[in-house]
């Protein structure tokens, strides 16, 4: 029997960067998921959280500093709040759209925590930007802190770890609601950042790299494809020079080694692909346009990894 599995990782692009702009760009994002639900497919959704996880931990540092017996709200918490949020439109917008079509199929977020490493070497590395532009004593309060800042124009920013998912917490969860017919929205953003303690889960001051939770996601659930949408029809080598069509994955190994993809953007989806397509078999990945999401799980646009 066909393997019909797939995981749908939706870039920045799919949302926006303020709340009208979200509620309308996850039309076109539910536009895509119910073409593959038409084609039969069994999804899990998964997305970035970009701006709206900056955003939210901008606006709870606000409220600290207008309020004192708040304290900021941490890394881990402004993630789970970017889950629910995005999670209750995108599942809102799929309901809707699978309705207009004569298709009832329900739509579940499970808020999904994902363990990383505390010796990762990104937590001495740290790549990824977050929230306001702060002024000289701001950014020597939160150095004070133990925290990362780095320079921008007048000011400074603050600036946290991306390290490698490890495991899936909620992944039988995931893996429930697809066998009993349910779209799941997982694994929002990378997931959450989570470090083992005991019996206790820690939050973790880093965001996830999406695309490397989407991998992961799609190998635990037994994938057989791996469809990440972003905002360019195909991926091209950092010079331009090349245009990435089918490619067998040791050719993208090799590629990766040799440094042909930008490190923040095009590197973390080829990675990633491979990553997918290596850890089992008869599995593609998928880099493509969102509004080429059909013709690209047929294999007839974007950049596709395969290992056969």
């Amino acid at each position: 029997m066909e393997n019909k599995r797939i995981v749908v990782a939706l870039g920045r692009n799919a949302f926006g960067e303020t709340f009208p702009e979200q509620q309308k760009n996850v039309r076109k994002a539910a536009e895509a998921i119910a073409d593959l639900v038409e084609q039969k497919y069994q999804i899990v959704v998964t997305h970035s959280n970009g701006p709206q996880v900056g955003m939210i931990q901008t606006a709870m540092t606000e409220f600290a500093r207008l309020d004192n017996q708040y304290t900021v709200a941490p890394m881990s918490l402004c993630g789970a709040m970017s889950q629910g949020y995005i999670g209750y439109d995108l599942q809102n917008a799929i309901r809707t759209e699978l309705l207009d079509r004569g298709i009832f199929k329900p739509v579940s977020t499970v808020i999904t925590q994902v363990r990383v490493d505390p010796f990762d070497k990104a937590f001495q590395h740290p790549t990824k930007i977050i929230g306001r532009v702060m002024t000289k004593e701001e950014a020597e309060k939160e150095e004070e802190k133990g925290n990362h800042v780095v320079p921008e124009g007048d000011g400074y920013r603050r600036i946290i770890a991306s390290p490698r998912p490890v495991d899936i917490y909620e992944i039988d969860a995931v893996t429930a609601l697809l066998d009993a017919g349910q779209i799941v929205i997982a694994a929002g953003g990378g997931g959450i950042p989570v470090m083992e303690q005991g019996t206790k889960l820690k939050g973790a001051s880093a965001v996830i790299e999406k695309d490397y939770t989407a991998a992961k996601l799609a190998d635990m659930i037994g994938a057989s494809h791996l469809l990440i949408l972003t905002a360019r029809e195909q991926i091209t080598t950092e010079d331009g020079k090349q245009t990435i069509g089918i490619i067998h994955a040791a050719d993208a190994i090799r590629l990766i080694d040799e440094g042909h993809f930008d490190p923040l953007t095009t590197l973390p989806k080829m990675d990633a692909g491979v990553s997918f397509v290596s850890s089992g078999e008869n599995r593609t990945a998928i880099i493509t346009r969102l509004d080429n999401a059909y013709e690209g799980i047929r294999e007839r646009m974007g950049t596709i990894i395969k290992n056969s």
